[in-house]
This record gives structure tokens, C-alpha cells and sequence, in this order.
């Protein structure tokens, strides 16, 4: 039986099994192939149990296959087998190469397909109870990779420091002094951070401080990469800063009252 040759880039979530759509699950169900990244759980391999598994990963210094090879290889399996499903960390239209891997595909003829995911900029904050949005707190939210192509350290950063938006910062632990650096510069020495690392899964790990305690507080506990950087009031609304930083007088507790 002759498959169409076809590509679905497909959004794995933030880590928790849980947190992947039916569309994704169906889309596993009908691979031949499965090209994963390294941060999706692999549990959700599961779905796809008829299908060949590749793990195609980047981690910082360790690629597995440049984004090149993995393009060539979509094209490879796809001609070879039929249905290829690239799964990826969150949701692949942000900060995911998910756009440049389509484009690629549908330039040698192949059939394309996009599958939203859950992307881990708004479930990891939400999993230590961290709102991006709270009507008097935050009437916006910034997400921006910490790290673009050239290495640098996105230049929104500095526009987004100076704003009273909540800022998530993807793929920054490597420029966090960099990040405190510009926050201080712009007078925000005293505002809320939380870092999380593994968000969403069995794994995850926290730490909350203010733009001036951060990096000590990331020091003390451990805390690497993957994790997300997350900057603004609504910090301070974490669960998890309610039950461990109860004294900490540059984040204070807010109290809620029941109706």
C-alpha cells in the first residue's frame, strides 16, 4: 500500500504527559516515523508504537543532527515510508524552527501538517501557580528566547525591562547575569523572579527571588538548564513562594480572601 509522503510537525507540550492535545496524539497514531526532540517526554512514544523512533535532539553542546540533516532526513523518510511526525518540546511555532521545517518540506513536494502544542513559556510558569496576566498586576507578557541564533541574548530584553509587562525568558540560563544586568540598569532590582527548571514534569525544580537575589538563589539551588526565567509582580503569586519564602520582605505575601 502506497503511503503519501508527508510531514506533521507536532507540539509535544511542556513535559507533562498529560499536557499533549488528541490532535497530537492522533497524528503519533498514524507515524511511520517519529523524529523526537530531546525535551518531550518519552512516554509519549507510546502513542506511536508502529512507528520507527529517532531521536534527533540538540542539547547546548551536544547536537545529535544539525538542523540541515534533519530536514534531509524528514525528506528521506517521508519518500521512503509515508507519514513522518517531527514531535517537539511545547508548541513548535515558538522558539521551535517548527515554520523553517515545513517550509522545507513543502519545497520537495511533501504533504505538511501542524499540530499545535501547549507551549511551556505559559504551562511551566502556571504549574508553580505563577499567572502571566492578573487584572491590576500585568495587562501583558513578553515571551523571548534568551538566546538567538548568533548566541546573543535577544535585544528585546532590554525594551521588555523597561515595560511593566510580565517577561518569560525561554532558553536564558546562560544569560541570566546578562538579564540581571539590564533589569538593574532600568531600576528593577527589587522585582519578583522565578526560575524553573524541568517545569511541568516529576523533575521539576524552583527557585524565587528578586532581580538582585536571583542569581544566588539559582546558585544555591542548583538550578540549570532547561528552565524558564519568568520576571514581573505576578511572581509574587506563586504557591510555592507562599510556602517557603513567607519572610522574604522584597516579595511579599498576598493574602486571599474567600467569597
Amino acid at each position: 500500500m502506497y503511503n503519501t509522503p508527508k510531514l506533521s510537525v507536532v507540539g509535544a507540550g511542556p513535559g507533562d504527559p498529560e499536557l499533549i492535545t488528541i490532535k497530537a496524539i492522533n497524528a503519533l497514531k498514524s507515524a511511520q516515523v517519529v523524529l523526537y526532540d530531546a525535551l518531550i517526554n518519552r512516554e509519549l512514544l507510546e502513542y506511536a508504537p508502529q512507528a520507527e523512533h529517532i531521536f534527533v535532539g540538540k542539547r547546548k553542546g551536544k547536537h545529535s543532527y544539525s538542523q540541515e540533516e534533519i530536514n534531509s532526513l524528514i525528506v528521506k523518510y517521508a519518500l521512503e515510508r509515508g507519514h513522518v511526525v517531527r514531535l517537539k518540546g511545547g508548541d513548535p511555532f515558538i522558539f521551535g524552527r517548527g515554520s523553517e521545517e515545513i517550509n522545507f518540506a513543502r519545497s520537495k513536494g511533501l504533504e505538511t501538517a501542524m499540530v499545535s502544542g501547549i507551549t511551556s513559556s505559559i504551562a511551566v510558569p502556571a504549574s508553580v501557580g505563577i499567572p502571566l496576566t492578573q487584572r491590576g498586576t500585568s495587562e501583558s507578557f513578553w515571551v523571548i528566547t534568551g538566546t538567538t541564533s548568533g548566541r546573543k541574548l535577544s535585544e528585546d530584553v532590554q525594551l521588555a525591562a523597561q515595560s511593566t509587562a510580565t517577561v518569560v525568558i525561554l532558553m536564558g540560563m546562560a544569560k541570566l547575569q546578562e538579564i540581571v544586568k539590564i533589569f538593574s540598569r532600568f531600576g528593577k532590582e527589587d522585582t519578583p523572579v522565578g526560575v524553573i527548571q524541568n517545569g511541568t514534569t516529576a523533575n521539576e525544580k524552583s527557585g524565587f527571588g528578586s532581580i538582585k537575589t536571583i542569581e544566588k538563589v539559582v546558585k544555591e539551588k542548583g538550578l540549570t538548564a532547561p528552565a524558564i526565567i519568568v520576571i514581573g509582580a505576578v511572581v509574587k503569586e506563586s504557591h510555592q513562594i507562599r510556602s517557603v519564602f513567607k519572610n522574604l520582605k522584597c516579595l511579599p505575601i498576598v493574602k486571599t480572601v474567600s467569597a
